[in-house]
């Protein structure tokens, strides 16, 4: 479900699928007759339900067509095959910023947007309205007699020496069908020294590897992992209630930070709607209580001293440096040759 082939994008992704496919979709009709917003997001519909029906409190003639598919997906209907959405809203921020760059986002301006970091919009086409870390996600019971990692260097080690615990009990994202999946190993590739070391020794221990981090999260709760690396905090913590077994764990050395960021795509129909439940996203910092209810962390501004060791992942052309046909399939051979070893 999550490959597609892209000619156009320069091979974005390896293999292609046969069409665009959809995960869920949900209907929230209208209070009063009025208008419809179709959104395609990477959010499951539990975690965005909650924004939906408060916004539609506050636009009760707005119905809303939620479909959600993979970050791959998604950009797959966009971009090749122009599907018509009025709104899409993405873990991947490298795809949402191709898009915008190749001329398919249409601009916005509003003082809910202008009032965001300037880190976090990129030429009043892409938006962020989260900023959620990825996470080491772990199993409790796994972990009862045995130091939790809290560096790179740390879960190196403890993977390297105890083999027999971890072999087959690691989970990460395959990146060659997960958009979000490799931004992230993009991302540590460019701030870790041992990046690398990292992924070979998952790959001796037989990582298992998906597309989501809503499955992995489910798979450390079941025991069928221990470990689970570069999860979205955000799916972890809105599950730690479900799963009081699982532990999340922010490194010390560094923490991404993925901005979740909103495209009116150039298909979009009612464009009016599209930038309210922009505005409406932009100003997600001032609803805790929907912080709260979906997990999912608002952008704000962060001073150096509070958490150094967070790093968010900027908005802008920097992103599509990794998206390059030649240097992606040089990724992509060397994480493969590192993961699927024999």
């Amino acid at each position: 479900m999550c490959h597609f082939g892209l000619a156009a994008l320069l091979s974005l992704l390896a293999v292609s699928a046969a069409a665009f496919e959809l995960e869920e979709s949900r209907s929230y009709p209208a209070q009063v007759a009025g208008s419809e917003l179709r959104i395609l997001s990477t959010a499951d519909v539990e975690v965005f339900e909650p924004i939906i029906l408060a916004f539609q409190s506050d636009n009760p003639g707005v119905a809303i067509q939620y479909d959600v598919a993979s970050s791959a997906q998604v950009m797959r209907g966009l971009y090749e095959e122009g599907v018509a959405y009025d709104l899409a809203l993405s873990s991947a921020m490298d795809l949402q910023i191709k898009l915008a760059n190749d001329g398919l986002a249409q601009s916005y301006s509003s003082p809910a947007t202008q009032r965001l970091p300037d880190w976090a919009t990129w030429h009043d086409q892409v938006f962020a309205f989260t900023q959620e870390p990825t996470v080491l996600v772990i199993s409790k019971a796994a972990f009862q007699n045995i130091p939790v990692p809290h560096s790179r260097s740390a879960l190196i080690e403890l993977l390297r020496t105890r083999p027999e615990m971890f072999d087959g009990k690691v989970g990460t994202y395959d990146v060659r069908v997960s958009g979000a999946g490799y931004l992230f190993a993009t991302q540590d590739s460019r701030n870790s020294e041992n990046f690398w070391q990292l992924t070979e020794v998952m790959g001796r221990l037989n990582a298992r590897l998906y597309c989501c981090s809503g499955q992995m999260i489910r798979d450390v709760a079941d025991g069928t992992l221990a470990i689970a690396y570069n999860v979205l905090g955000s799916y972890a913590q809105s599950q730690l209630a479900d799963n009081p077994g699982i532990e999340i764990v922010e490194m010390d050395d560094y923490v991404s930070v993925m901005l979740r960021s909103a495209v009116i795509p150039v298909t979009a129909r009612s464009v009016a709607d599209s930038g309210a439940m922009i505005d409406f996203l932009a100003s997600l910092s001032t609803r805790p209580d929907l912080a709260a209810q979906t997990g999912l962390p608002p952008v704000e501004k962060l001073r150096p001293d509070e958490a150094p060791e967070r790093r968010p992942i900027r908005l802008g052309p920097g992103l599509l440096v990794f998206l390059d046909k030649m240097r992606r399939e040089t990724f992509l051979r060397s994480w493969t040759s590192s993961m699927e070893q024999r």
